[in-house]
């Protein structure tokens, strides 16, 4: 009887040890987004220029799932760009819906015609300059029901034409 008993308990056990290793109640606890192989300030620069989205399931075992090719993208146009063409130069609205920018089914972004550029030198030269970005498209992921915290993306597919940045626009 004793033998039965020890070989219930330990197969109870091993069950048990199995299931909580599988997985089992591990669950969505967030999801992040970011731009892949970006540092620092986000920068969409030149013409077709482009920038991978990397979205993260986060986990709440603490394992972390790379699902950006199973995701959907909000993007909202924010702020303002500047239109050096008119005399004097005009502030415009972001386009909405955002035109100058797109975003495929697998989180590539990329700047498309009419060209803009967000940026502004804010510093007193071309040779130091001090940018600060006017407009920008706020994208946010969604996975399973979350929705990533936002991603501010300004653009510089166009040459400035403020007269301290010598055609400059944005960090390099």
């Amino acid at each position: 009887m004793k033998r039965k008993q020890v070989f219930a308990t330990l197969l109870v056990a091993a069950i048990s040890l199995l299931s909580s290793s599988c997985g089992v109640g591990d669950k969505v606890a967030s999801v992040s987004v970011s731009a892949a192989g970006t540092t620092g300030t986000i920068n969409l620069v030149g013409l077709g220029g482009t920038l991978q989205l990397q979205v993260n399931a986060n986990y709440t075992s603490g394992k972390v799932v790379d699902e950006t090719n199973f995701s959907t993208y909000t993007i909202t146009a924010e702020g303002f760009y500047t239109d050096y063409s008119q005399t004097p130069p005009v502030e415009v609205a972001m386009p909405t819906p955002p035109l100058t920018v797109t975003i495929n089914p697998t989180g590539m972004v990329t700047a498309v015609d009419p060209a803009v550029c967000t940026w502004v030198n804010v510093g007193l030269s071309a040779t130091s300059p001090a940018w600060a970005y006017t407009g920008d498209y706020k994208i946010t992921a969604t996975y399973g029901g979350f929705t990533s915290q936002p991603i501010f993306i300004p653009v510089a597919s166009a040459a400035s034409g403020a007269s301290n940045t010598n055609g400059a626009c944005g960090p390099a």
